[in-house]
């Protein structure tokens, strides 16, 4: 059993995160902003706080004790750019002060290459919102790019379409590389399966410091 600290714990990905982490055994905190709009969060291995992922005082906080991190928080209210620059630096200044070396990050799949250098979001007529939104887990990804940090970071996109919200578990996925993944088999990619593979890349971690593709 260990430590896991979910930031955006209240979301569709965050509450899959902290669902498979308990399920697996481990000791989860699950970070919100408003803790009463999520009690219902709170149980038996899952501790529920406030906490803000673009203060990297309030991470380091909430992080210290725990042996890994996701970060599954999201924000439509502000520039896209600006939280997730601002939750990047935060996540690195702040988990640098505590005992966390694991970060496992949830992307999103219009960053991902459907050709060398060319993402999703750049596609002729992509929606003008969509691309800023997306332009916004970029810079997150350049940042951590461009980061000396020990923090050991992965980043895990997957497809670049509605992911099933009520679909079930099945534990079957595909981790590639920056490129979109070629359709699998089924009906396509689930936020349960999304978080089997980051709390499997917690326990046995094979990718390191990229942004990688998820799939069926």
């Amino acid at each position: 059993m260990s430590g896991i600290v979910i930031f955006g714990a209240g979301g569709r990905a965050g509450r899959r995160a902290v669902a498979e982490a308990v399920a697996r055994g481990h000791r989860v905190t699950a970070v919100v902003r408003d803790p009463a709009a999520h009690a219902d969060l709170a149980g038996e291995r899952v501790t529920l706080v406030a906490g803000d992922v673009t203060d990297a005082g309030r991470v380091a906080a909430v992080a210290a004790g725990h042996d890994a991190a996701i970060n599954a928080a999201v924000r439509l209210d502000v520039s896209s750019e600006d939280f997730f620059a601002s939750a990047a630096h935060a996540l690195l200044d702040g988990l640098a002060r505590t005992e966390v070396r694991r970060l496992l990050l949830v992307g999103i799949g219009t960053v991902l290459e459907t050709a060398p250098g060319v993402p999703v979001h750049d596609a002729p007529g992509f929606p003008a919102e969509g691309r800023a939104f997306s332009l916004g887990h970029a810079v997150q990804v350049e940042v951590f790019r461009g980061a000396d940090t020990e923090i050991d970071w992965l980043v895990l996109a997957p497809p670049p379409v509605v992911l099933g919200d009520e679909a079930p578990r099945t534990g079957r996925y595909r981790i590639g590389g920056r490129q979109v993944l070629p359709s699998g088999e089924g009906e396509g990619f689930s936020y349960a399966d999304l978080a089997v593979a980051l709390v499997d890349e917690i326990e046995d971690p094979k990718h390191h410091r990229t942004l990688a593709a998820v799939a069926a």
